[in-house]
């Protein structure tokens, strides 16, 4: 079976694909691993195109949102508030700290910063967290705005800190304490938010620069919510976890989207398996949903375009255990009969670019084929038994980007917080 394919060497070999993105408002741009170079390398050289031809507005990433708002933040400034990209970055000090903590994003964080020079404080472009852990820092935040303010929040974001002091910064020990009993934070943390939220609708803030102070104190509220409900569900176990932060990612881009206004458009930074149509995959089996599916549930399949991303062989970065220091580990060749196996055989050793509209003509490629998914803990001896997720390629993505031989990312001499969010992931990621 040949597949139709294109080459993929330089950042003029991705003109096939700003064509095939059209007038799409999002654009969702995978990962195949959380510590391969060549991903975001080549997540960057697109968004730089898609940003200048195509008018994006911001990039929103796997991270957390406090962290990914003091980067937000410097990078909109007319001159650099900090030392470099390399320290600006350490604020990502949550293990695995490699994900955001390395010299690919440092790059990335350059150049949004020079492009940010050269346009007015309403067009520059912004760096935001999608993700759900940062139950303690959000707190943390909320608590510096509202005294600041002055605002009646206060006596309901105080109700809520103390409601979690007692499990001091460990989001397990909460989950625990209180997976199973009558006794939670959640009233607590729900009230704050509608506080912030009452506060914010009586406002009249004016200019996008204004209105993110009031967002990301609603945004770090919202995070409390959906923390406080994800930890619960993880102890329980079962999809319920998986679907609580990927909702929440959907509604963090939903409302970011909002924010910039009914023309803006968004880059989505992630795991395959969050921006990969669930629906096409063995995920649906297990009830989970995850961005891609909700994304095009939302806008429409015509306005989503989901690339996603493979190799190979090559190397990586991961931690053998959860919370193990990171590790430069090799990617064996994938077995013969996935994805990135055809791919290779076909290609015989180049990169190459495939589009699912291409690949119609194929009906052997409705069924599923193995397609590598590697997390942040990974051994690669056992990599066969439990690294690949059943896809039906052509519905899963609108395009795949796949590059044959990768190298492990280049992470930053971050040290890692002790507080980190527990090993319950009930899915490869």
């Amino acid at each position: 079976m040949l597949l139709p394919t294109h080459p993929l060497r330089t950042a003029a070999d991705l003109d096939p694909v700003l064509a095939a993105i059209g007038d799409a408002r999002v654009v969702l741009l995978g990962e195949a691993s959380h510590g391969t170079s060549e991903y975001y390398t080549w997540r960057t050289a697109l968004s730089r195109r898609l940003i200048q031809e195509k008018g994006f507005q911001f990039i929103a990433v796997e991270g957390d949102w406090p962290d990914c708002f003091e980067v937000n933040a410097a990078i909109k400034q007319d001159h650099k508030n900090y030392d470099s990209p390399s320290r600006l970055l350490q604020t990502f000090n949550r293990w695995p700290t490699w994900m955001w903590g390395n010299w690919e994003i440092a790059a990335l964080i350059e150049w949004l910063h020079l492009h940010n020079r050269q346009q007015a404080p309403e067009h520059r472009a912004g760096f935001y967290g999608l993700d759900v852990y940062s139950l303690w820092e959000s707190l943390q935040e909320i608590l510096h705005y509202v005294e600041k303010q002055g605002d009646g929040a206060v006596k309901a974001a105080h109700r809520a800190f103390r409601c979690f002091e007692p499990y001091g910064n460990d989001p397990q020990e909460y989950a625990e304490a209180v997976a199973f009993v009558s006794k939670d934070c959640e009233d607590e943390v729900t009230d704050m938010l509608r506080a912030l939220r009452q506060q914010v609708a009586s406002s009249h803030a004016d200019g996008l620069l204004s209105r993110e102070a009031e967002f990301t104190a609603e945004q770090n509220a919202l995070v409390a919510v959906n923390a406080e409900r994800y930890y619960r569900a993880m102890i329980r176990g079962g999809s319920a976890s998986w679907n609580v932060r990927d909702r929440h990612m959907m509604e963090t881009l939903t409302r970011l989207l909002d924010l910039h206004g009914p023309d803006s458009k968004a880059l989505v930074w992630e795991h395959n398996t969050h921006i990969g149509d669930a629906r096409y995959t063995n995920m649906a089996r297990e009830g989970l949903v995850n961005v891609g599916q909700l994304a095009r549930e939302a806008y429409g399949p015509d306005n989503v375009f989901a690339v996603g991303f493979g190799s190979y062989e090559g190397s990586v970065i991961a931690g053998k255990k959860w919370g193990a220091p990171y590790e430069v580990m090799p990617v064996p060749q994938a077995p013969r009969g996935t994805w990135e196996e055809m791919l290779h055989s076909q290609l015989q050793g180049e990169n190459g670019l495939l589009f699912s509209n291409e690949l119609r003509q194929h009906p052997d490629l409705q069924q599923p084929v193995g397609h590598r998914a590697i997390g942040v803990v990974y051994r690669p001896e056992f990599e066969r038994f439990g690294s690949y997720v059943p896809s039906v390629m052509l519905e899963r993505y609108d395009a795949f980007m796949f590059i044959d031989k990768t190298r492990a990312l280049h992470p930053l001499p971050t040290h890692a917080d002790e507080h980190m969010p527990p090993d319950l992931y009930p899915w490869t990621e």
